[in-house]
């Protein structure tokens, strides 16, 4: 599955173990090699503190370049609940992050306003899937700007 492409349902991540693929996905990129149906360069790494546990909690995800700050977006693939990662950064902004051979702390803030709409509208024309996920949800799909610190 190429980073990004996804289900095309949210019923069809029911029927493959996301936490498997994830667990492959980031051992695969730390390894520094090829990353099994995904573009290396178009995935990020962000870790979150559990929002109940504390713990930290690594989840791959695709992002876009936009100047200093890299986008990432809560779609859940259309689902009607934010992801679990959202969740845990509403709680606890700060992340780390790891893209190519970088890694660094960052501060994750949801964009809002025409910040948002401008935004958001740039990415479902480059990525036509989010205006699908977009589709599926009555939520207001977030979308983050990582900024080092």
């Amino acid at each position: 599955m190429k980073a990004g492409s996804g289900p095309t349902h949210p019923s069809e991540v029911k029927n493959i173990d996301v936490q498997e693929i994830n667990r492959r996905t980031i051992a695969q990129f730390r390894a520094g090699g090829d990353i099994e149906g995904m573009h290396r360069d178009r995935l990020v790494l962000l870790t979150t503190t559990g929002r109940r546990s504390g713990a930290p909690h690594t989840t791959p995800m695709m992002f876009h370049h936009d100047g200093d700050r890299l986008l990432i977006v809560a779609s859940n693939v259309g689902a009607p609940t934010h992801p679990d990662w959202y969740l845990n950064l509403e709680r606890d902004r700060r992340v780390f992050v790891e893209v190519g051979a970088e890694a660094c702390e960052a501060l994750a803030t949801p964009l809002t306003g025409d910040d948002r709409a401008r935004t958001w509208a740039m990415l479902k024309q480059t990525y036509p899937f989010f205006a699908e996920h977009e589709m599926r949800t009555a939520r207001i799909i977030p979308v983050v700007a990582l900024t080092r610190v």
